[in-house]
């Protein structure tokens, strides 16, 4: 079977060293059979493991082959819709509890770091950065929002602070969070790992899941193993293909770009971003990017829907790097690769069950960092038999994209291109 390896990415290259893990190939029991290793996956299988279950993890690549290796690394709060618009949608006793929720993923994140001593450059302070006086309007009501659901480590950032944090002139304002942050999301996702595998979890690599025997006990066959298992949780997310076809009609694979820089040496790096802070712009197709822990930028931004590999991402992405950081044009770019996440039409995460036993958490729609983190407490939760948290997810409207398969990727396309055009005249 061929061996699926890392795509070349900055974080490939500057991964902790872990030995391979190997095929399944045979037939296994468990309690719970988790498919994907990235970070919904890997939260789920610990938390199931702390309580006790046996958990058994098929990743059809590498652990944190898809996004939960290639993201931007940025520790961001609450959902990709915030808890004003599910609060409108489902009304004030689902928002309360799904609002008290919002800022769990990254506590995790920390107590994972601390717990399992994983080595992953973790660093305090995310920036919401302000490009309008409108975007500024809307930081200073999202601070009261996260307030009022008890989220307090927030300073909103006139002109002139903006300037201390970030030598971009670009910006009005903006707003610090400091219990938002930065990892090597790769080198995250490797340590989790590592903890499954301390807890007795098992993982096996180059193992995907083609096809899943529904019933009383279901069955994950790969192509040359299977898993009986009691519950099976799927985490796959935007690399889970066709396996279950009616979590396909419901979500869109897109990518999202980035590229890194060489290493700029301290006093640059510390020119540019003072405290070390991760940012990220207000406007809908946003730019974010951070230090890395040797002292190289990693800049980010673009999609492209439907999850197509373009030709030149450096071409995309360094003109908005140099837009922000005008300082940077004689450095050299190092690093570019693509990333899937998968985009729901209501931008909220989907979490269901699909009979009695098999779970599902997909769709975080760019905010995936957190929320995953999160989706991996709320599943073992559910599997425990405390369905209240799960249930508060499950319940959130969800629709198929306008035109099926074939017309979701033109019909978002064409959103983005309408919001583009808002934030370049700061509508």
């Amino acid at each position: 079977m061929a061996n699926t390896p890392y795509p070349e990415s900055y974080y490939a290259a500057s991964a902790n060293t872990v030995p391979p893990r190997p095929a399944l190939q045979d037939d296994v029991e468990t309690d719970v059979c988790v498919i994907g290793a990235g970070y919904t996956g890997l939260s789920s299988a610990l938390f199931l493991l702390e309580n006790g279950f046996r958990v058994t993890v098929l990743e059809a690549a590498k652990v944190g082959f898809g996004a939960s290796g290639r993201n931007g690394g940025q520790i961001v709060n609450s959902y990709s819709r915030d808890i004003d618009v599910i609060e409108r949608s489902v009304g004030p006793k689902q928002a309360k509890l799904l609002g008290q929720m919002a800022f769990e993923g990254g506590r995790i994140i920390r107590e994972r770091v601390a717990k399992y001593n994983i080595q992953c450059d973790l660093k305090d302070g995310g920036v919401f950065a302000a490009l309008t006086a409108k975007q500024m309007g809307h930081l200073e009501s999202q601070k009261r929002l996260w307030e009022r659901f008890g989220h307090t480590q927030l300073e909103l950032l006139d002109q002139r602070r903006i300037r201390e944090v970030v030598a971009c002139d670009q910006y009005v304002g903006g707003m610090l969070d400091m219990s938002g942050g930065h990892i090597h999301p790769l080198n995250l996702a490797l340590g989790e790992a590592a903890a499954v595998e301390s807890l007795g979890g098992t993982i096996y690599e180059q193992s995907p899941a083609v096809r899943i025997e529904r019933g009383a006990s279901p069955v994950v066959h790969t192509p040359q193993g299977k898993v009986r298992a009691k519950f099976i949780i799927v985490a796959g997310n935007a690399y889970l293909g066709n396996l279950v076809p009616e979590l396909a009609a419901k979500s869109m694979p897109c990518g999202t770009q980035v590229i890194t820089t060489e290493p700029l040496g301290d006093e640059l790096a510390k020119a540019l971003l003072p405290q070390d802070y991760c940012v990220e712009d207000c406007n809908y197709l946003l730019d974010y990017y951070r230090l890395t822990g040797d002292k190289r930028l990693i800049f980010g931004g673009g999609v492209v829907y439907g999850a197509r590999d373009p030709a030149n991402i450096e071409a995309i992405i360094r003109p908005k790097m140099l837009k922000a950081f005008p300082q940077l044009k004689d450095v050299k770019i190092d690093y570019a690769w693509t990333g899937n996440f998968l985009l729901t039409l209501s931008r909220l995460p989907q979490v269901g069950r699909l009979g009695d036993n098999i779970y599902y958490s997909q769709g975080c729609s760019g905010h995936g960092v957190t929320y995953t983190h999160l989706a991996g407490k709320v599943l073992a939760e559910a599997l425990r038999g405390q369905a209240e948290r799960f249930d508060a997810f499950a319940d959130l409207p969800h629709y198929p994209f306008p035109g099926g398969q074939l017309l979701r990727t033109p019909f978002a396309a064409l959103g983005a291109w309408y919001y583009g055009l808002r934030d370049k005249f700061g509508m």
